[in-house]
């Protein structure tokens, strides 16, 4: 939760160091967990490229597709190790997005009205013209993946402004946090209503049961963490039998914990936190501390391990140039982000909607919505529900790793242009 107080402000706050692990500043911190994950994202989606086409490939592949089941626990539940990865540990890491998304429309940039407007307005145009520019190139192939292009990585994104230190503005980054948490929400409706297969109703009424008695133990008072995990774990279990994707349970239970300021006991726990950036830690901003760092620097790590080993054969490699779903893929990341960002945020400007950022010039909303094309995590989760054939996984992946690249590369020569 960031409040601007002045750009002389905003400045004093990022520069504070943390010490004694007492001192909690919620925006701050994120971004620099973000940057730093992203550094560990990059290394271990690098290795798990190199392990997948390596002597030890065979190994990579049998390990990712072991399967296991629960039934001696007498729960049906049939998962290989990669489905475990995807749908088990990666809603540990939706659970810290429905809480940032929480905390920013709570008390940080989504607040309030006029905060919120150029980031969502240009939020709608990086999904809305990746989207078409997939679609009018890939179209009449493979339409299903119109939504894998839509997706921006925040830690990925964040750690290429944070890197650029000054270059970028302080209003900058909050801006591309902001419209990053918002793409964010749109991919979560994407996954939920998009890639829901064979609906069984009974088991949407179980998980609207975990939804309403996670209400009523907040009306009654409960505070213990492993009730609400219990809870948790029952709405992931009916969403998954329902034929939802369960990582929204992760999703739900975020955007349900509630923003009130810690009090009574839990206060005299946290006593010795303070909150820098405007004095009231609330149970939100207490949970994100908590589990970021796992779902940073633990999950995302794993997950881009496991989804970034693709077989790099002459063929992969000749299908990324000529297949149509790589190149809207590339394209949607590495021109459409940018262009949709710059005409939606410059639209809303110019109709006197939504007021941009201070030093928002055309060229920087360029440079930053070319860092917001790097889609890297969400988006290649998307692509594993988009395509059921490996091979067209396998292209999708590849493409979203070429064209994240080069959208990187793109916002970081920007940036520096415009430095100069």
């Amino acid at each position: 939760m960031f409040i601007c107080c002045g750009c002389a402000r905003q400045e004093v706050i990022e520069r504070e160091i943390t010490t004694a692990g007492n001192r909690f500043a919620p925006f701050r911190d994120f971004l620099e967990r973000e940057s730093s994950s992203g550094i560990l994202l990059l290394s271990a989606a690098l290795l798990g490229l190199i392990t997948a086409n390596s002597p030890f490939s065979d190994e990579y592949f049998r390990f990712l597709e072991f399967s296991f089941s629960l039934t001696p626990l007498k729960i049906d539940l049939q998962l290989t190790i990669l489905k475990a990865i995807n749908y088990g540990l990666m809603t540990i890491f939706f659970f810290v997005v429905g809480l940032e998304i929480k905390r920013e429309l709570t008390s940080g940039h989504l607040a309030k009205l006029r905060q919120a407007a150029a980031p969502l307005f240009a939020a709608l145009g990086g999904m809305v013209i990746p989207a078409l520019i997939y679609l009018a190139i890939a179209g009449a192939s493979a339409p299903q993946g119109w939504a894998i292009p839509v997706a921006t990585d925040i830690a990925l994104a964040v750690g290429v402004l944070v890197l650029m230190g000054s270059q970028a503005t302080t209003a900058l980054r909050s801006f591309l946090l902001a419209l990053a948490v918002i793409d964010d929400i749109g991919a979560i409706l994407i996954i939920a209503i998009v890639f829901s297969t064979g609906l069984v109703l009974s088991w949407l009424v179980a998980a609207a049961g975990a939804v309403i008695a996670t209400l009523l133990l907040q009306r009654i008072g409960v505070v213990r963490s492993y009730v609400y995990f219990i809870v948790g774990a029952l709405m992931w279990f009916g969403l998954y039998k329902a034929g939802i994707h369960p990582t929204l349970a992760g999703v739900i239970m975020g955007l349900l914990t509630p923003a009130t300021p810690i009090t009574g006991d839990k206060a005299r726990d946290a006593e010795d936190i303070e909150d820098i950036e405007d004095g009231t830690l609330t149970l939100v901003e207490k949970l994100e501390g908590n589990f970021h760092g796992f779902s940073a620097f633990v999950v995302i790590p794993i997950f881009a391990f496991a989804n970034s080993g693709v077989s790099l054969s002459v063929s992969t490699l000749a299908e990324i140039f000529t297949s149509p779903i790589a190149w809207g893929i590339i394209c949607g990341l590495a021109l459409g982000k940018p262009l949709g960002i710059l005409i939606a945020s410059k639209g809303a400007s110019r109709a006197k909607v939504a007021q941009l950022p201070e030093g928002a010039s055309t060229a920087a909303l360029v440079a930053v919505g070319s860092t917001a094309g790097i889609g890297f995590t969400v988006a290649i989760f998307i692509a594993k529900l988009a395509f059921s054939d490996p091979a067209l996984q396998d292209l999708a992946v590849s493409a979203v790793m070429v064209g994240s690249l080069i959208s990187g590369l793109i916002g970081v020569a920007l940036f520096r242009l415009i430095r100069r």
